[in-house]
């Protein structure tokens, strides 16, 4: 509203303006067309005579032109003739008078002592074989110019109240339609921020506040399903660690009794404390890289690497497993592969972690295959599976932070979402293909040089 009050009133000003100028200016032409016509006469047939002689015998001839008051003034600012009889025995000074005495045509706007109203004169040098030797002065009253003009001016300040009126009003629901939706916006983002993700914006309009209330209530339901996540994973986690430790403490309690004699329940018990401690450890180590990944603080020792290489001899670690298992384990790597720029424990820790989880979810008797290739500038490994695969349900989040599936064996829910950091960082792409019962592969894409990861 003071932006349209303040445009509205620049406009009237200047129109105002405007306005009085071509009446005035209009007076203006008038009075210089008459007072040019009289100045040319008098010059054209009453030269020869003097200004005093013409007033007493030819007075007429000065103001026979126009309706206007006539003054003839001398070369001392005296007034030697005024149409209306005044009779001022202070010389005129007026700037018009002042420009005509110059030899050029003067105008004045002011005020006079014998009217309350002001006044527009025009002057005019009279000349004598070139030589001024007096001044006509035509003077007229702006009385009625004036009323016109304050007419015009109110109509014009009641156009610019109603303008103002009418902008006031479809400002006032404009602004309803923007201030009403943000406040309600801001409403519910504070309250969202006080832990109520259950709320929800509701959106008026199809404009950018509806796109704002579309994207607040998209991330509200993505944080309750962080959330949700977070709340599984924990609970999750505290089960998973809960197991190991339950052994632990179990046959810790049975080693320290002194009953025990039997070598083998003595070796078994110690044997099962190492594997569950394991466990513990592997548990730890993922969520110790989780932290690292999503703080930013993780570190790669990128260096040359044969991946071949890298490749054969987890395949060769990996045999005894699949074989205790029945499982047909097979390896499919070309035999001159280039090599890469890469860290080789982390990229060892990508393969090994696909590996485990096919393992985990290939029943006896399956088949589990690392194939590795290169394409071009980059280099092609996957690990494939016959196992139990995944559902179309899981498939969009497998890769996210703390999930696990339904049917999920995963200590933490990480793995998958390590590997994906992992290879990232390495600027390749992770990407799982899967059908529920018939089996998953996992293809990862890496660059040959560090270069292509700009």
């Amino acid at each position: 509203m003071l932006v349209i009050i303040i445009s509205v009133f620049i406009l009237e000003f200047f129109l105002i303006n405007a306005v009085k100028q071509y009446y005035y200016k209009s007076i203006e032409d008038i009075l210089s067309n008459q007072i040019q016509f009289s100045a040319e006469f008098y010059s054209k047939y009453f030269s020869s005579y003097s200004l005093e002689d013409i007033i007493m015998d030819d007075v007429d001839v000065f103001w026979q032109q126009t309706t206007a008051q006539v003054q003839v003034i001398d070369m001392n600012r005296n007034i030697l003739m005024d149409s209306i009889g005044v009779s001022d025995l202070n010389k005129i000074n007026t700037q018009d008078v002042v420009e005509a005495l110059k030899g050029e045509k003067g105008v004045w706007t002011g005020e006079v002592s014998y009217d309350d109203e002001p006044v527009m004169s025009v002057s005019y040098p009279l000349r004598m074989d070139n030589k001024v030797i007096g001044v006509i002065r035509f003077v007229s009253s702006l009385r009625e110019t004036d009323k016109t003009i304050n007419k015009i001016s109110i109509i014009l300040i009641w156009i610019g109240l109603i303008v103002v009126s009418i902008s006031g009003l479809v400002s006032v629901f404009l602004s309803n339609t923007i201030v009403r939706p943000l406040r309600e916006v801001t409403k519910v983002a504070e309250k969202m921020a006080n832990s109520q993700l259950n709320i929800r914006s509701k959106k008026r309009y199809d404009d950018e506040i509806g796109k704002l209330s579309d994207t607040l209530n998209y991330m509200a339901e993505e944080l309750v399903k962080k959330e949700q996540l977070k709340n599984d994973f924990i609970s999750s986690i505290s089960h998973e660690l809960r197991t190991p430790l339950t052994s632990i403490k179990g046959w810790a309690i049975t080693l320290k009794s002194e009953d025990i004699k039997n070598a083998d329940m003595i070796k078994d018990g110690l044997e099962i404390i190492e594997r569950e401690s394991e466990r513990l450890s592997s548990m730890v180590e993922e969520l110790l890289d989780f932290s690292r990944f999503a703080s930013g603080r993780i570190t790669l020792s990128k260096e040359e690497m044969d991946l071949g290489y890298t490749i054969k001899q987890i395949g060769k670690q990996i045999m005894p497993r699949s074989k205790g298992r029945l499982i047909k384990f097979e390896l499919d790597c070309e035999e001159e592969m280039p090599r890469i720029i890469a860290d080789e424990d982390r990229i060892k820790q990508v393969l090994i972690n696909l590996l485990d989880n096919s393992f985990k979810f290939t029943p006896d008797g399956g088949t589990i295959k690392l194939s590795a290739k290169s394409e071009g500038s980059f280099i092609n490994f996957s690990v494939e599976d016959t196992g139990c695969g995944i559902s179309e349900e899981d498939m969009p989040y497998v890769k996210e932070k703390f999930y696990k599936g339904k049917n999920s064996k995963s200590n933490s829910g990480l793995g998958l979402s390590i590997c994906d950091e992992i290879v990232k960082l390495h600027g390749g792409t992770m990407s799982i293909e899967s059908v529920q019962g018939v089996g998953t592969k996992v293809s990862v894409r890496l660059p040959l040089r560090e270069e292509s990861t700009r």
